[in-house]
């Protein structure tokens, strides 16, 4: 078990990372960031144009940068992108700073999931398919090693998803206060 006043979500593309993690924000009063749309309120383009300019390294340092920030706030409820977890840093930032869910999902549902989703420049004029395996290889042992709760993929509605979340983090979750203790150098 994980203490912490923070709760970080992480996962693979359409495991639902925004969706459920803006209701378990509500649920349990946080402030909620989704990583991906705070580079975008950042850099004031989306995700796609940052590719496009800066390459996938680019990115990934802003993500890092911003992933830093805001783990550090006390109190919030913190939706990563997929690909955060590649870096040893920032993991090391979410096992560090917060209790970290892991939102399980089956390559079949992010394809039903991501069918029409044209945003994702990972998944920009590939195999969709066999993208989402390679990637399913390389972080599914990095997303088993961070969590300190994994939430097991099912279909169904958003709000089930969530309701299926919250007991499980009811039940393992032990939130402290969101005072954050001193650090020292």
């Amino acid at each position: 078990m994980n203490p912490s006043c923070n709760l970080f979500i992480i996962g693979p593309t359409g495991a639902g990372k925004t969706s459920i993690g803006r209701r378990l924000a509500a649920h349990y009063g946080l402030p909620f960031v989704d990583l991906d749309q705070e580079i975008e309120r950042h850099c004031g383009v989306d995700v796609s144009t940052v590719f496009e300019i800066e390459g996938e390294a680019g990115f990934r340092q802003r993500e890092s940068a911003l992933l830093d920030e805001q783990s550090q706030r006390p109190g919030v409820l913190l939706a990563t992108g997929a690909g955060a977890v590649l870096a040893e840093h920032n993991r090391r930032h979410l096992t560090e700073r917060g209790y970290v869910v892991w939102l399980q999902t089956s390559i079949e549902q992010q394809l039903e999931r991501l069918e029409r989703d044209t945003r994702r420049p990972l998944l920009a004029g590939v195999d969709r398919h066999e993208k989402l395996q390679a990637m399913a290889l390389v972080r599914g042992p990095i997303y088993r090693d961070l969590a300190d709760l994994t939430v097991p993929g099912e279909h169904g509605s958003v709000a089930a998803a969530s309701e299926r979340c919250i007991a499980l983090i009811d039940h393992h979750w032990q939130r402290t206060p969101t005072a954050w203790p001193q650090q020292t150098a």
